[in-house]
């Protein structure tokens, strides 16, 4: 879908994917209909438009943090006339090496690697060719490098000015490896081998939930049901990747969905009564290496009530924009079982613990969180 442009979204270099209409309705505020405008914006100039739009000033503070300036500038002025000066005049791009720099409707780009390619090593960054677009050629169809080698030599000057002054540098052109934070180098939120969430979070982050990937780990949760009780226990992702522990029929289901392709599931032989019980969900990973595959066990209340067999799994990420949700499944639903619109659990969801690893076979779940809490109040 990138036609006209060349490369996709993940190539910050050119256009393909990354430069996009906006449409922008305020009926209050905008009294033009139905007119184009063609001065270069960028994402981050959305909020100070909004900002600029409503008479708010840019915060300095926010619940006693001090914020950092805000980078963008408010397309306002645009939205009366149409001949508004051009306001944002120069910008970077980067992503995993690939690069680029608009100023004043020129463009120089350089490709470093294609996303789909991830054999052999990349190349030197440099040694990346780069390319130069004129104003006049938003499709970067005809590469101007040799007539202008100075023009081409000023852009990349001011690519390593903007570069330096945004903190892009040291460039990291890992591409698989930035998907897990403890290899790329990033802080994690989240340590341990075990977590308990609350009945009621939910829009949860994939980043501040443990990682249940290429390990064995349980899920246990807690739960009060009624003789009609049906719907999503714990569920995390969405239609194109992620896990779900769930009601269907009276019986606990758990489903593994891989990238949307396929979804395996495990289920129980026989219904769960109206009552408290404790649904929980074993997966016992395979091993050598990331994404393959696992079976998974669910008990109730200790006992076991059925199997199922995962033949592959994701590896590196769910989703960027699906979240984890405790009785219910916000957004797309991971299982085809249900609906997004069906997927509340009529019944209560008390707590859900989340083991990895050498946890997972612990037996700490059978222990109420009464008894937790007591045994905790004894030893102060």
């Amino acid at each position: 879908m990138d036609t006209p442009y060349q490369w996709t979204k993940q190539i910050a270099s050119h256009w393909g994917g990354t430069r996009n209409g906006t449409i922008v309705r305020w009926p209050w505020g905008i009294a033009a209909k139905g007119e184009l405008r063609h001065q270069f914006h960028h994402v981050i100039d959305i909020a100070p438009t909004v900002l600029d739009a409503a008479g708010i000033p840019e915060p300095t503070f926010v619940h006693g943090v001090q914020q950092s300036p805000i980078e963008g500038v408010s397309m306002v002025p645009t939205f009366a006339d149409a001949g508004a000066p051009e306001r944002r005049e120069i910008q970077y791009f980067e992503v995993a090496g690939n690069r680029g720099i608009y100023y004043k409707g020129w463009t120089a780009v350089t490709k470093h690697a294609t996303p789909w390619v991830a054999a052999g090593p990349l190349p030197a960054f440099d040694d990346d060719v780069w390319e130069l677009y004129a104003p006049d050629d938003w499709t970067q169809a005809r590469n101007l490098v040799g007539e202008q080698p100075d023009k081409l030599h000023e852009l990349q000057r001011l690519f390593l000015l903007e570069a330096s002054k945004y903190g892009v540098f040291p460039l990291d052109d890992r591409r698989v490896e930035r998907f897990d934070a403890e290899r790329a180098g990033r802080p994690q939120l989240i340590r341990g081998l075990s977590q308990t969430l609350f009945g009621g979070m939910g829009r949860l982050s994939e980043s501040s939930v443990l990682s249940v990937k290429n390990r064995t780990h349980a899920v246990t949760a807690e739960v009060e049901l009624s003789e009609a009780a049906e719907g999503v226990v714990i569920a995390q992702g969405g239609a194109f990747g992620g896990w779900a522990l769930y009601r269907l029929e009276g019986r606990p289901v758990y489903c593994n969905n891989l990238l949307g392709i396929q979804r395996f599931k495990a289920a129980s032989d026989a219904a769960v009564p109206a009552g408290e019980h404790q649904i929980r969900m074993e997966f016992t990973y395979d091993g050598g290496g990331p994404g393959q595959g696992a079976e998974a066990a669910l008990f109730v209340d200790g006992a076991p009530v059925g199997t199922g067999r995962i033949e592959r799994t994701q590896p590196l990420v769910f989703s960027f924009d699906e979240t984890t949700d405790l009785g219910s499944d916000g957004a797309t639903p991971v299982s085809d079982d249900y609906t997004s619109a069906g997927s509340r659990l009529t019944g209560r969801v008390r707590w859900v613990q989340i083991d990895l690893d050498g946890a997972s076979r612990e037996e700490d779940h059978l222990i109420s969180p009464e008894d937790r809490m007591r045994g905790a109040m004894a030893r102060q």
